[in-house]
């Protein structure tokens, strides 16, 4: 499979087959100087929305190469999609879970700053933190060959997480708005559905003694998005499960043992993914 290498959204938007397309800055720096791509090698190259050339490099300068498009594919959104909520944690457990989620298909990352967060994003640190999330987030899509890079949105509270599933009456299903931009960028509420209507939403909140395990969880197939809550190494405060279960969210386990927080998500992703039928 050719590489795949990514450029901002709306750099492809109608590009057609015969035309050039041009890599440069880190991207294309990191093809030339450090992958060697030469001329007459294949390349993908992806605007991280679902848009995907492929071509041969026709040239290639210091920094930057050309290819002519043999092949354009737009991979449609996946529905429903797929969010983490993701509890700050130490020594970059929390780093670990996006890279590893990204690679398994996670669509959007919401960070949490949970009740037993070690780990705290305060002033400068919020876009610190989120900036370094949206990396490695980029770089794990690129290592996956994604088409599609997850969306890293503002740290949310408890509060906000709760208001997320807060209409939910029915196993999960809730709806709630805002809008999210591509590595980087929500005030945490999440998306619309695109239609204009909010977004429809099933809820669960992993927890290592709850009584339902999510491999017998139905998933849902009528709603926009899965969120999967993720707590940090201390686990998940009871007041919080309380909070996040009066609003709608469901409580799962993944099975007898107990996951630190970075493999904790990747892992629920993987059983939604099967359960979804994706894999």
């Amino acid at each position: 499979m050719a590489s795949l290498y990514l450029v901002e959204p709306g750099l492809l938007d109608g590009v057609g087959v015969g035309d050039p397309v041009s890599l440069d800055g880190a991207e294309g720096r990191h093809a030339v100087s450090v992958a060697r791509v030469r001329v007459g090698e294949a390349l993908r190259i992806a605007d991280g929305r679902g848009t995907v050339v492929t071509g041969a490099v026709a040239e290639t300068g210091r920094d930057t190469l050309t290819l002519t498009v043999s092949e354009v594919t737009v991979e449609a959104a996946p529905r429903p999609a797929l969010v983490l909520v993701q509890a700050l944690a130490k020594g970059g457990r929390d780093e670990m879970a996006v890279q590893a989620a990204t690679e398994i298909g996670v669509d959007r990352i919401v960070p949490w700053s949970a009740a037993r967060s070690v780990s705290r994003w305060d002033g400068a640190k919020v876009d610190k933190g989120r900036a370094r999330w949206a990396a490695i987030a980029q770089e794990a899509a690129k290592q996956a060959v994604r088409s599609r890079v997850p969306t890293v949105d503002a740290p949310v509270t408890t509060a906000q997480l709760a208001a997320l599933a807060g209409s939910s009456s029915d196993g999960g299903s809730s709806s709630a708005g805002g809008s999210s931009s591509g590595g980087g960028s929500s005030s945490g509420a999440g998306p619309s559905s695109g239609s204009g209507r909010e977004a429809r939403r099933a809820v669960v909140v992993l927890d290592p003694v709850g009584a339902v395990r999510l491999s017998a969880w139905e998933p849902p197939t009528d709603v926009d998005e899965i969120v999967l809550v993720v707590g940090p190494e201390g686990g998940i405060d009871g007041s919080e499960f309380d909070r996040l279960e009066a609003a709608g969210a469901v409580r799962v386990r993944l099975g007898d043992t107990v996951l630190r927080t970075s493999t904790a998500g990747p892992a629920a992703l993987a059983v939604l993914q099967t359960r979804l039928g994706r894999w």
